[in-house]
């Protein structure tokens, strides 16, 4: 399934896309291993969960990409959990394509904000999430973790 907007390659994740998932989410996030010393969360997720409860979309065939989108209603935000692109599919604007699923998805669920958060030590994510329009939030430890919170802003746009 994808939404009535934005890129029409992002559809829906199923049960059959969960080692998909999991593969792409290890590949993405491995490498920050050893420079923040800890296991990076989303490779620590419960994936078959998330793509149950209708959170996980995926790109590709393999899969190359894949988010984790929690709708928060409530708040009046959708939370980015995760996005990963498959390191061999770097630099193909998979990730542009991703972020903009995100915007339309929000919008098409009448939540006029996103919010993220990423490691502070994984400064690739931040100059990303920048160029993209989110502004920074707080800067917050939670457990083992040293995030940079975001958020972006759709009402005005």
């Amino acid at each position: 399934m994808t939404t009535t907007e934005g890129p029409t390659d992002i559809r829906l994740a199923t049960a059959a896309d969960v080692p998909a998932v999991r593969a792409v989410t290890d590949a993405a996030y491995h490498h920050y291993i050893e420079r923040i010393g800890l296991v990076p969360r989303p490779m620590e997720a419960d994936h078959a969960a998330d793509v149950a409860e209708g959170f996980v979309y995926v790109t590709g065939d393999p899969v190359v990409g894949l988010l984790v989108l929690v709708p928060r209603p409530y708040e009046g935000r959708l939370i980015l959990e995760s996005i990963a692109v498959h390191p061999d599919a770097a630099g193909r604007g998979v990730g542009r394509r991703l972020l903009s699923f995100v915007e339309a998805h929000a919008r098409q669920l009448g939540l006029p904000e996103i919010r993220l958060y990423t490691n502070a030590l994984m400064w690739e994510n931040q100059k990303i999430y920048e160029r993209y329009g989110y502004e920074v939030v707080e800067r917050r430890v939670d457990g083992p973790y040293d995030r940079i919170h975001y958020r972006k802003r759709l009402q005005d746009r």
